[in-house]
């Protein structure tokens, strides 16, 4: 079947599901969970065939850990399906109500945008999480996973599509694509997808915005920063320093610059240090960092601008917050950046004036993710001005249409010498 038969497929069955009540669209998403659960054996097996053939091809260890999907993680999406099915429904939601005369009313209502294109990387359990939010919202999915995942990503799109078959939803509302032809076809569909989610790096994510003209939602690297203020405390600092970093480095939410104000770093670096190196963290630092951490590498200007998703943290001093700020704002991608601080002020400062899509205060940047904000799951991060930014759940998935009912009324009736006047009234 050619991209253009799929998304036209895709197109009408997500026509059906954006009028199916919130109760068909939940029974179908539990419907879902209970399939994985059911094919989990097979699915964690096609996820061991995925791994040992990209091991064979020499994967990076990013990526390997980024496409590892073992019980765990698999009964970990489980739950986030689920989390989805609890969620307010999205679809329907009248945001504004307002009457522009007597008889003439307005309303505002929330819709499903259509079909979107989701690109993503080597991360299978994110089509999980992709398809439970995309039927919560009402919107039919392509999706096209990164070619280390194509067994796994064939097998839940199998057991997805079984299930749903015995619900309201049409299964051609869920398509799956596998290779980077059908990838340079989708980003030609402008007359069926509106809009295209990809989630890589940061040149694969400008390929896709040069390469069409439907709207992208962007999160390209996640060059996430965290700073020990003066007057951080040091053994809170280097908890949270070691969560961000280590915790799950290949995530895009760990931190991959630590700055260090110069007044607590004689003694905030050697227990930093300690306890990174005790999980195994290459550091490489700036000069006067080295003059305390001799044994280090050394950081060079591109250190600034990497995205290892790998156990390697970047130090550097700096002698304010202002500096801080301004190093964050010339390198970091707009992801999440932390300040560890007892002083208020200076957190505020953080906050207010650090350009990110999440901004923290004494607490690790692994919590920027949709399913720890509640959001049940997330289709990605967006790092982009516009909204929605962050964690995109179910609401970054709605848009809304102005429905207006008269009786009769015509705008004639409200220009020239007796013109009528609106009255403007919320109800």
């Amino acid at each position: 079947m050619s991209i253009a038969q799929i998304a036209r497929e895709t197109r009408q069955a997500a026509s059906k599901l954006a009028v199916l009540s919130a109760d068909a669209k939940n029974r179908a998403i539990e419907a879902i969970a209970k399939a994985l659960e059911a094919a989990a054996p097979e699915i964690v097996a096609a996820n061991e065939a995925d791994r040992a053939a990209a091991e064979i091809d020499g994967i990076a260890k990013p990526l390997y850990d980024r496409l590892k999907l073992d019980e765990s993680k698999l009964k970990s999406a489980i739950a986030g399906v689920r989390d989805v099915a609890k969620l307010p429904e999205p679809i329907g939601t009248v945001q504004i109500h307002r009457e522009l005369d007597a008889g003439l009313i307005l309303k505002r209502v929330t819709c499903p945008l259509g079909v979107l294109g989701i690109i993503f990387e080597a991360r299978p359990e994110a089509l999980i999480q992709i398809v439970s939010l995309a039927l919560k919202s009402g919107n039919g999915v392509i999706l096209k996973g990164g070619k280390e995942a194509v067994r796994s990503c064939e097998i839940l799109t199998k057991v997805i599509h079984q299930a749903l078959a015995e619900t309201a939803v049409n299964p051609a509302a869920v398509q799956l694509l596998t290779t980077r032809e059908e990838t340079i076809e989708l980003l030609k569909m402008d007359g069926y997808v509106d809009l295209i989610i990809p989630r890589g790096s940061n040149s694969f994510v400008r390929f896709v915005q040069e390469n069409t003209r439907i709207p992208v939602l962007g999160h390209a690297d996640g060059i996430c920063h965290l700073y020990a203020d003066k007057a951080a405390d040091i053994q809170k600092a280097v908890e949270i320093a070691v969560d961000a970093k280590t915790q799950y480095p290949a995530a895009c939410n760990a931190i991959e610059t630590l700055l260090v104000h110069q007044d607590i770093a004689p003694t905030f670096l050697p227990a930093v240090a300690a306890a990174l190196q005790q999980k195994k963290v290459e550091l490489r630092g700036d000069e006067k960092t080295r003059e305390i951490l001799k044994n280090i590498v050394a950081a060079t200007e591109e250190d600034w601008s990497i995205e290892y998703s790998d156990l390697i943290l970047a130090i550097k001093i700096v002698d304010s917050t202002e500096e801080a700020i301004d190093h964050i704002n010339t390198y970091g991608s707009r992801h999440t950046d932390a300040i560890v601080t007892e002083d208020s002020e200076a957190a505020e400062t953080f906050l207010d004036r650090v350009d990110a899509a999440g901004v923290y205060h004494n607490c690790s940047t692994r919590f920027a993710d949709g399913f720890r904000y509640g959001f049940g799951a997330e289709v990605g991060i967006s790092t982009q001005q516009m909204p929605p930014r962050g964690p995109v759940g179910l609401e970054g998935l709605v848009t809304y249409k102005y429905r207006v009912v008269g009786n009769g009324h015509i705008a004639a009736s409200y220009v020239g010498n007796e013109a009528k006047e609106f009255t403007h009234r919320d109800l």
